[in-house]
């Protein structure tokens, strides 16, 4: 059975041969691999949830290697790494300033690859992870009553439970019960993790104007 954490390496290349030696290169190294001979091939097929990158040639039939990338970017696809063997300084630039990991030329490196490709997948695990992370603090959040998401900006901005109190104009018992089934439900074990969680879903301390 393959492990959900277990990284897969993508080879998107229009040269049968170029496809056959990077996946026997790539799973030398440990990896598992899925190749394809277009851009549409590779959009088409169904990812694993899994951590990822993606070796992309910058010619292709159909969707440019260029093209395909700005496509990815919206969609949390995996890292790249360009290995081409009709690379042009502007094109390298345009793939860097895009996010690319490597700019390769063919015949490729094996070091320079495999260095490459350890920095995704590094990459890709760390955006997972962060990805995630995300995922649960949002959750916490709609545990939350719709008092108990007024009360916390009050919370994160240091206000004490009669201040917050008179400002909503219920009693300070009800604000300390608010304010312990906030830190309940968010898992925060102090008011600096709270505020951390705060900022990261774009909540801001009462009487801090939104820029």
């Amino acid at each position: 059975m393959i492990a959900q954490d277990d990284p897969i390496i993508f080879i998107v290349d229009d040269d049968y041969r170029m496809r056959e030696a990077l996946s026997s290169f790539v799973e030398a190294m440990g990896f598992r691999t899925a190749t394809f001979g277009s851009g549409s091939e590779f959009l088409r097929w169904e990812r694993p949830d899994s951590p990822a990158c993606l070796i992309l040639d910058l010619e292709l039939p159909d969707i440019g290697g260029l093209e395909l990338q700005q496509e990815l970017a919206d969609h949390n696809s995996p890292p790249v790494i360009f290995v081409t063997g009709h690379g042009d300084i502007p094109s390298s630039v345009r793939a860097m300033k895009a996010g690319a990991v490597e700019f390769l030329s063919k015949p490729f490196d094996e070091h320079e690859l495999q260095s490459a490709i350890d920095t995704a997948i590094s990459i890709d695990r760390l955006a997972r992870q962060k990805r995630l992370e995300q995922q649960h603090l949002n959750s916490s959040y709609k545990l939350l009553t719709p008092r108990e998401q007024e009360v916390l900006p009050f919370v994160i901005g240091g206000l004490l439970n009669k201040q917050t109190a008179a400002d909503l104009g219920t009693s300070e018992v009800t604000i300390r019960v608010h304010r312990g089934q906030i830190m309940r439900k968010m898992g925060a074990r102090s008011l600096a993790e709270l505020v951390r969680m705060a900022d990261k879903l774009g909540i801001k301390p009462h009487g801090e104007s939104v820029s």
